[in-house]
């Protein structure tokens, strides 16, 4: 709403906001006498964008408009009034005068419409003294009666209510409207890229009876009928690695993950994943297709290959650094990590400050020291390279580096939005990497892997070697919304019961 735009004056506290429900609810009881403050349908011919297209032909023609939208503000006027209408597309301007409607259609629109009441109008087009683009209403019905007041101003809104209740923040901000219009847009350029790249789409199962391909404390349901305990899937890795082994090639999906864990402003417990895998690819081509569909969505999204995150100008036209894990953790700890045991890992992790829990190994400690020491500092785009072998149990040997893996995690404004293997497709080596993981989950590790027979079959008939990339979207969206909380980029996020 603009700032010279003042709605009905709509108190902010309970009672006051229960008077005027109470008032609106008098109307609609006195409005149902005469009309239907709800009918089925409205045709229009244009909406406000198209309006705006079409102005050089519209205006002075006096062709009949018909549009319709949200009324957005009340100005005061005796025989006149000027009122924004929202629709989809943005905002349009109505100019309504008693002389045109006549007496009755003119009180009953100033009397018994309100704020946030949706209607249709028809009428013609024409341009005000200070150049407002304008439709002159020659007729008016009323489509929705709103019962509840809108907020005051958009900026007394919190974060929260902006959260729990996104149709508030819809209807309030059209910059929220276009963030969410730019994250399909985003969705949709990276679908149509990997197309390009000859992925192909698929969809594999939600639930799950065993969860797998990252770790992460699933969430668990039960199916009825089959009497079976399921969960929701924390990654869809281990199905699509299947159609690797049953002959496709190039294979991709935007999935829905789920993971029982902690919330903050990276983490929401259900989030929109990208996860491709390719046949006879490694890790490094991996990282040549992430560089390339990330340089696409900057070319689109961004200006010269950059955009801007905050305090940051993010250049993406150089492409991704490259970092090692374990060179990352020497640069900013001073720490050489690899020459410790674990005993002298955790010693040095405590050092630093970093809180060890029960249960914890090497693994974990290296991670918690990354996180809060390396990450933060990642800023341009960095892919982080070659893991110990614990922190990634389905990523393939390094050829070069006994203990290491070949993966990479790509970093952008501090925070992760991609990872990346060398899939691992021998069997007997993944079986041993499964146990491992049983062993840490019987020690207390809830986010441990759990030991998958079937897909260990499935690796029994031959995978080829193969690369693996999971994108966050979410987070991807974030950047180039230059959004610093997950809730802002999801119509509609996990939260707290409304108290």
């Amino acid at each position: 709403m603009a700032a010279n735009e003042t709605p009905q004056n709509v108190p902010q506290d309970d009672a006051a906001r229960h008077r005027l429900i109470e008032e609106r609810l008098r109307k609609l009881e006195e409005i149902r006498a005469t009309r239907e403050p709800y009918p089925h349908v409205y045709r229009r011919t244009h909406d406000s964008a198209e309006l705006r297209a079409q102005e050089e032909a519209l205006v002075g023609a006096e062709t009949v408009v018909r549009i319709a939208g949200r009324i957005m503000a009340k100005r005061k006027a005796g025989k006149t009034m000027f009122l924004p209408l929202y629709d989809g597309a943005g905002k349009i301007q109505i100019y309504v005068k008693k002389d045109v409607l006549g007496d009755e259609d003119f009180d009953f629109f100033k009397k018994m419409l309100d704020v946030g009441d949706i209607i249709g109008v028809e009428g013609v087009l024409f341009r005000t003294n200070t150049g407002e683009l304008t439709v002159e209403v020659r007729a008016y019905e009323l489509l929705t009666k709103a019962l509840r007041p809108l907020p005051e101003k958009y900026h007394d809104m919190s974060l929260e209510l902006k959260s729990r209740k996104r149709y508030l923040d819809l209807i309030m901000n059209l910059d929220a409207r276009e963030r969410f219009r730019r994250r399909s847009a985003i969705l949709e350029d990276v679908r149509r890229f990997l197309i390009d790249e000859d992925f192909l789409e698929v969809e594999t199962p939600v639930l799950q009876p065993l969860y797998g391909g990252a770790t992460a404390r699933p969430f668990k349901t039960h199916h009825n009928a089959l009497d079976q305990t399921l969960y929701l899937r924390i990654a869809d890795e281990l199905y699509l690695k299947r159609l690797i082994v049953g002959g496709f090639e190039k294979v991709f999906e935007f999935c829905k993950d789920f993971r029982n864990e902690g919330m903050d402003r990276t983490h929401n417990p259900e989030f929109t994943m990208m996860e491709c895998y390719a046949a006879y690819w490694d890790y490094h081509d991996m990282m040549d297709l992430t560089e390339r569909m990330y340089l696409r969505l900057a070319e689109r999204f961004g200006v010269d290959r950059k955009i801007t995150y905050g305090e940051h100008e993010i250049d993406f036209s150089g492409g991704f650094r490259r970092l090692r894990f374990l060179d990352g953790l020497k640069e900013e700890t001073g720490v050489d990590f690899a020459a410790l045991d674990d005993a002298g890992v955790a010693a040095e992790a405590k050092r630093l400050g970093i809180a060890l829990k029960p249960g914890m190994g090497r693994d974990k400690i290296l991670d918690e020291v990354f996180g809060e020491f390396v990450e933060p500092k990642l800023i341009q785009p960095t892919f982080v390279l070659d893991h110990p072998v614990e922190l990634s149990p389905l990523a393939k040997w390094h050829r070069e580096d006994d203990g290491l893996v070949e993966r990479f995690e790509g970093f952008i404004a501090g925070f992760e939005v991609c990872n990346s293997f060398s899939e691992l497709n021998d069997p007997q080596v993944q079986r041993e990497r499964f146990l491992a993981q049983m062993d840490l989950k019987a020690k207390g590790d809830e986010e441990a892997q759990v030991l998958d027979e079937d897909f260990l079959e499935a690796l029994e008939t031959g995978m080829p070697p193969t690369g693996g990339l999971g994108v966050g979207l979410d987070r991807t969206v974030m950047l180039f919304t230059d959004s610093h909380s997950i809730r802002d980029v999801l119509l509609f996020p996990a939260m707290r019961p409304d108290e």
